[in-house]
């Protein structure tokens, strides 16, 4: 009877054990998986100018958009498709290889424990828009200081860089977190927050589209300043990851990450208008 349980115990844990190997080597990400499959799935939360989803049309744009379908096509030669997904889940997604590839991902400290990164496409900084009539703000307001008091709400996207940064720095002002960018600046419209903290890019669109009532400014010193990129399951090897930065090194080399940039924003605009 010893005999046949040390058996069974044996077959057990051989099984168990490839059962393990067999999920390690599912979760291991590279881009020749992606060509077997023949799709590179992107997660995208909607953040314009990077990433923007009409509905009408139901189609993914926004200049991380456009970098997946390029990457796709002109260096993996597959299709691409777009994962809707949230600034609270985009991490965690990628994490468990829902997709392949995450758009318009911050480069943090904490996000590098847990994934892993293209080299930055294009810089990002946080900017603070706000209403050009709010009393609170006060008209030489230069720093994060200026606006950090008790009467004061600053409005951000949960579980975006720019939460993390507003939460590590206010010490007096209210926080409002909402689930998406169009949320957080509708907010500022209604006047449910007066500081709204989002990508300096952004920003610059959203007051391009309301100039009569907005403004805002890039505080010194930085709320938050770093690089914006895609993010990649923490497995893929560094040959797999040379290859995606080499073709971001490229669009920014010629000129044409801002081109697409800019392209991303005039669209925006048009639209707005």
């Amino acid at each position: 009877m010893s005999n046949f349980r040390a058996i069974v115990s044996g077959l057990s844990l051989a099984a168990t054990l490839g059962l393990a190997a067999t999920a390690a080597n599912a979760q291991e990400a590279s881009w020749a998986k992606v060509q077997e499959a023949g799709t590179l799935r992107c997660g995208a939360a909607v953040y314009p100018p990077f990433v923007s989803y009409d509905p009408l049309t139901k189609e993914y744009g926004g200049l991380f958009a456009e970098l997946c379908k390029r990457y796709a096509t002109e260096v993996l030669g597959v299709k691409h498709e777009f994962v809707d997904t949230t600034w609270d889940n985009i991490v965690a997604g990628l994490q468990a290889g829902k997709w392949d590839m995450s758009l318009a991902l911050n480069h943090t400290p904490q996000r590098a424990l847990a994934v892993g990164f293209s080299d930055a496409a294009i810089p990002d900084q946080v900017s603070l828009a706000y209403k050009k009539d709010n009393a609170k703000i006060p008209a030489d307001a230069k720093s994060f200081a200026d606006f950090d008091k008790a009467d004061v709400t600053v409005i951000v996207t949960s579980g975006t860089y720019m939460d993390k940064a507003v939460t590590a720095l206010a010490k007096n002002a209210k926080i409002l977190r909402l689930p998406s960018g169009d949320e957080a600046r509708l907010a500022l419209m209604s006047g449910r927050g007066d500081v709204l903290a989002d990508p300096a890019d952004s920003n610059m669109v959203y007051i391009a589209a309301n100039s009569d009532w907005a403004t805002h400014l890039v505080p010194e010193p930085a709320v938050s300043r770093q690089g914006m990129g895609l993010g990649v399951h923490r497995s893929m090897s560094h040959q797999d990851l040379q290859s995606l930065n080499f073709f971001l090194e490229e669009l920014r080399a010629t000129g044409q990450m801002d081109v697409m940039l800019q392209a991303a924003i005039e669209q925006i605009l048009a639209e707005a208008n």
